[in-house]
């Protein structure tokens, strides 16, 4: 695996298969219709400036970007919202590289999206829940599965020279039974 030393900050990385360029998914955020899924807020057209805020801003803004990007994605630390899912591919990326101040807390906020289940136990004792046309059991579900879709990237992780860092990776691995 490749230590997070090697990354650059650029969108091309030097250690990329011959011929192809690997990008942070900073340069995707525009694929996704963030104007059209909602977070805890309302809209969530904002996300893109938060994540952006995290990668590039100073250990102050790193910090309230992520507060206000927990908030709108993970409130309380356990119910997600439809945006959360289209978040996640991103908090991975973000979470590799080098200069983000607050690489810990998206890890651990991985782990709180990974353990989230508030929207299925409550759907357990009002099934009326599921019947809603905003499912947000459907919301859980796909946030936990984008979780466990990048635990590839765990070993990198819990080797981390910091040791915050290869805690928190080591406690997400637990809570995906990795």
């Amino acid at each position: 695996m490749r230590s997070a030393s090697t990354e650059h900050p650029s969108s091309e990385r030097p250690d990329a298969p011959t011929g192809v360029a690997r990008t942070t998914p900073l340069t995707a955020l525009d694929r996704v219709p963030w104007g059209d899924i909602q977070d805890s807020t309302g809209s969530a057209a904002a996300i893109p400036v938060l994540l952006n805020g995290i990668a590039w801003g100073d250990a102050e803004t790193a910090r309230c970007a992520f507060e206000d990007l927990r908030k709108r994605i993970c409130q309380f630390g356990f119910v997600v919202e439809q945006a959360t899912a289209a978040t996640v591919p991103f908090l991975w990326e973000l979470a590799k590289l080098p200069q983000v101040t607050v690489r810990a807390q998206i890890i651990q906020l991985l782990k709180c999206i990974a353990d989230a289940r508030q929207w299925e136990s409550t759907a357990a004792v009002y099934p009326k829940l599921l019947n809603h046309r905003e499912n947000p059991v459907v919301w859980e579900r796909a946030a936990r599965q984008a979780v466990r879709a990048r635990r590839d990237e765990l070993g990198r992780l819990m080797s981390d020279e910091d040791g915050e860092i290869a805690r928190a990776t080591t406690e997400l691995a637990r809570s995906l039974g990795g």
